[in-house]
């Protein structure tokens, strides 16, 4: 070979791992409540971690359905706003967006009845003022099976009565979205329910009795491997008071969270990932890692023979 093509050679290869150590850059626009917000938290870290660039916009209201956000681009003046200042289609034009997803509120999730034609609304949105994105759909998560929705003292008709029934309701309002808008998954929800009834690294009741009523700071019931925030003193008001949010994700939950959506964006297994938030045990967290890997093929493989059948 001639130094010429020696050295065309050398700087060939020298271009693709110049590109290759560049990584990727995804520019994602969330539109959700703080259930979009805690299942990215970690994303940014994943990302750069492993030598990637993540150009993130959150649009977050607290507690915010389809319906809210559907209907904000109908409000006049600041009500059409969101905390940036922009509304839902000034947020679509202001970047060119790889992926823009959507959420249900989780206390709306099992009933499908509540994600149409919001969901539609959003759809024809974001096709319209980013025709470049791929829709997304969030898929959120059930409570904690101790949570006080699943009291039978509260039951009410129509509400999810356990948070394997919680899970089961909102797998099937998804999957039949994902269907009508012909958009992928990203399974949040497949990987919490998962990790929850995991044999080993599942989260289990305490079975000492904590009675709230009479408890102490800082009294608290076992919650380990917990997903979920659970039972925690916090100080409001100048007081220490009792809480229990078997809705949110704690460190754990969040982290899991963002293994998904880490391989959902980047296409890359997060298994073996070097990122891991300070707190969780190097073991533990490799469970984390596996079982979002473990959703995310599951969901892809179901969607694949989905499409395959129509």
């Amino acid at each position: 070979m001639s130094s010429l093509l020696l050295r065309f050679a050398y700087f060939s290869w020298l271009s693709l791992l110049v590109v290759t150590a560049e990584g990727h850059t995804i520019r994602l626009l969330t539109i959700g409540n703080s259930f979009s917000r805690n299942a990215t938290n970690h994303l940014d870290e994943l990302a750069s971690t492993a030598g990637h660039s993540l150009i993130h916009n959150a649009l977050v209201i607290g507690g915010a359905s389809l319906q809210v956000h559907a209907e904000k681009m109908m409000l006049a003046g600041k009500d059409r706003l969101y905390a940036n200042g922009k509304d839902l289609i000034e947020n679509l034009k202001a970047d060119r967006w790889d992926y823009v997803t959507i959420q249900q509120a989780s206390i709306k999730s099992h009933n499908f009845a509540t994600f149409q034609p919001h969901a539609g609304l959003l759809h024809d949105l974001i096709q319209r003022h980013a025709p470049q994105a791929e829709l997304l759909i969030h898929q959120t998560w059930a409570y904690r099976v101790d949570d006080p929705r699943f009291s039978i003292a509260n039951a009410q008709p129509g509400e999810p009565k356990t948070q394997e029934e919680m899970y089961h309701g909102l797998t099937i309002a998804y999957e039949k979205l994902a269907v009508e808008l012909n958009v992928r998954i990203i399974p949040v929800g497949d990987a919490f329910f998962r990790a929850d009834t995991h044999p080993r690294w599942g989260y289990r009741i305490d079975p000492k009795p904590f009675v709230p009523q009479t408890a102490q700071e800082p009294q608290l019931p076992l919650q380990t491997h917990s997903l979920h925030i659970g039972w925690r003193w916090a100080r409001k008001d100048g007081n220490t008071k009792l809480s229990m949010d078997g809705h949110h994700a704690n460190l754990a939950g969040e982290y899991l969270g963002a293994c998904v959506w880490y391989e959902v964006l980047f296409g890359e297994s997060p298994v073996g990932h070097p990122y891991v938030p300070s707190g969780l045990k190097p073991d533990y967290a490799r469970f984390l890692q596996e079982t979002a890997h473990q959703a995310v093929q599951a969901r892809a493989g179901s969607q694949k023979d989905a499409s395959a059948k129509k």
